[in-house]
């Protein structure tokens, strides 16, 4: 056994007992999907493999399950999803757009926070799959000496294969720090005041810039199979709450507005209505030839909207007759949703930081 009266050993006494530094710190961390490392073959199937080997987004048995998904689906899918990345790749970082705005997001809320508090707060960004993963994160602020860590999944809504899986692979790297900093997770901001005012704000300047008014506002969320619902999911009840938030922010009637989920995987019915089915009766049923997007359930653009919904629904609307098809982007950095985000945090700082 070492001396521990030896000025070696009682020197890795105190590094230990004082991670990185002796001033204690508070950290934030912000939690995202995530995204590939490149669109190549091998980096679209080791980002595929962990997202969909994750059994709170599938929940079938690995032994159904794994066979199909290793030997079928990510023999073809990587390259179908790699074309996809690659249309809308930040070629001149090379990096997909969901991380360039998750790291703008982290670059002004570290700056507002530390406004307001100092170099106290330490503020960061993770990945629930591939780079930077949360367990890299969570070890990186644990060296800078916060003993307190704030988890923020930037999912507004609440569901198991977004928020819950988040905070399960957060609540997995601290089982593996000795000494855990005290944790907090952010909940579901679906209907905090200034989120909503924040979305309603990104409507209002996008229809002041249309000479032709949208005839109805289509608010699309990712989806999820109706089944996990009735298991108790509350996504589905969470994304009709910010519809009608937003529809009454605005001041609406239920005609200019309508809810609908996009993004359907499998053979389970999911929930409805979907957005690439839906556009198509707007435009061929109802005679709505104009119409917006907007994807609330989203805090960054990704490849759900530059992709799926600015090329695969969008081909849709105008394929079934629609003829002006007008895309508004998600809050990403706009300034009101870092205040929005900015006064989340402090809500659940409370009483840790002055």
């Amino acid at each position: 056994m070492p001396d521990a009266s030896t000025p070696e050993t009682q020197g890795l006494i105190e590094e230990a007992c004082f991670p990185g530094q002796l001033e204690e710190k508070v950290g934030v961390l912000l939690a995202n999907l995530g995204t590939p490392d490149n669109y190549d073959y091998w980096s679209m199937r080791r980002y595929l493999n962990e997202f969909l080997s994750d059994r709170r987004v599938i929940d079938y048995s690995p032994w159904l399950w794994q066979p199909l998904l290793q030997l079928v689906i990510l023999s073809k899918r990587p390259f179908t999803s790699g074309e996809a990345y690659k249309s809308i790749w930040n070629e001149d970082k090379g990096e997909s757009p969901l991380m360039t705005i998750t790291r703008d997001q982290t670059d002004k809320l570290r700056d507002s926070l530390q406004r307001r508090y100092g170099s106290r707060i330490v503020v960061d960004f993770c990945m629930r799959y591939g780079n930077p993963s949360t367990k890299s994160k969570v070890r990186e602020l644990y060296k800078q000496g916060c003993s307190r860590i704030l988890f923020f999944p930037l999912y507004p809504q609440y569901a198991g294969a977004t928020s819950a899986t988040a905070n399960d692979q957060f609540f997995r790297a601290l089982m593996e720090e000795t000494w855990q900093p005290i944790a907090r997770v952010v909940e579901p901001y679906y209907q905090n005041p200034e989120y909503i005012n924040a979305l309603a704000q990104s409507v209002e300047r996008a229809y002041a810039k249309i000479e032709n008014k949208p005839d109805v506002l289509v608010v699309s969320y990712h989806g999820m199979p109706q089944r996990y619902s009735t298991q108790g999911d509350p996504y589905y009840c969470q994304c009709m709450e910010t519809s009608k938030y937003l529809q009454k922010r605005l001041g609406w009637d239920d005609t200019q507005i309508t809810t609908t989920f996009q993004s359907v995987f499998g053979p389970e019915e999911w929930l409805r209505p979907y957005t690439v089915e839906e556009v198509a009766r707007l435009a061929k049923e109802d005679g709505k030839k104009n119409i917006a997007v907007i994807a609330p359930a989203f805090s960054a653009d990704c490849i759900e909207t530059l992709e799926e919904i600015n090329e695969e629904i969008k081909e849709s609307f105008e394929e079934a007759g629609g003829e002006e098809f007008h895309y508004i982007p998600c809050l990403n950095d706009d300034d009101a949703h870092i205040d929005a985000l900015t006064g989340i945090i402090e809500t659940n700082l409370h009483g840790w930081i002055k």
